[in-house]
């Protein structure tokens, strides 16, 4: 991996980042980064050895994976419902960008293979402390996994995305923290 310049790679990241978003992995190509970033196509290939490299690089390692804040309101019910909000505020940012890679993760196995194998790790220490206030006041009777806690809120708030839409409302907050959140993470405090 040759070494680039900060702004050249901004560049080119950026651009991949917004290709990806408009066009999705596939109908993307590296010729259309480079005109969209004003670098030239070999610029690209010294420093990623082609598109799937450089899609890696662009997710893993500048795209914002962050878990959101978790906003400590006195309540495991509160404190669910703060964490689900922000869960859906990131999925409305970001969906474009992981939309546009979907598809591709299931016909380009060795990208997807590649984007798991150097995914980093989410920073879950914030459900982590959610879950151990609510132990600490009683309302759960047991330890929970963070990450299990974390990858089913993911998944409702994808699922609400991908197959029903947005708004990702109070209503849809409310329903999703009382009628699943709360009920699982008793049953897996249990």
């Amino acid at each position: 991996m040759a070494p680039l310049d900060p702004s050249r790679e901004r560049a080119i990241l950026d651009a991949t980042l917004e290709l990806l978003s408009e066009l999705g992995y596939d109908r993307m190509s590296v010729d259309q980064v480079a005109r969209r970033a004003k670098a030239s196509k070999a610029t690209i290939y010294r420093r990623w050895a082609g598109k799937p490299e450089l899609v890696v690089d662009v997710i893993c390692n500048r795209f914002d994976m962050d878990t959101p804040a978790v906003e400590d309101t006195g309540s495991l019910r509160g404190d669910l419902s703060s964490l689900f909000r922000g869960v859906c505020e990131v999925v409305e940012r970001k969906h474009t960008v992981i939309m546009g890679l979907s598809s591709a993760l299931v016909s380009h196995q060795e990208l997807a293979r590649t984007l798991r194998a150097h995914m980093p790790t989410r920073d879950l220490r914030g459900v982590e402390a959610l879950l151990e206030r609510a132990v600490a006041r009683g309302e759960l009777a047991g330890r929970v996994a963070p990450a299990r806690l974390f990858a089913l809120l993911e998944a409702l708030v994808w699922h609400r995305m991908i197959f029903i839409g947005p708004p990702f409302d109070e209503p849809f907050v409310t329903e999703s923290v009382e009628e699943v959140l709360l009920p699982l993470v008793r049953v897996w405090a249990g």
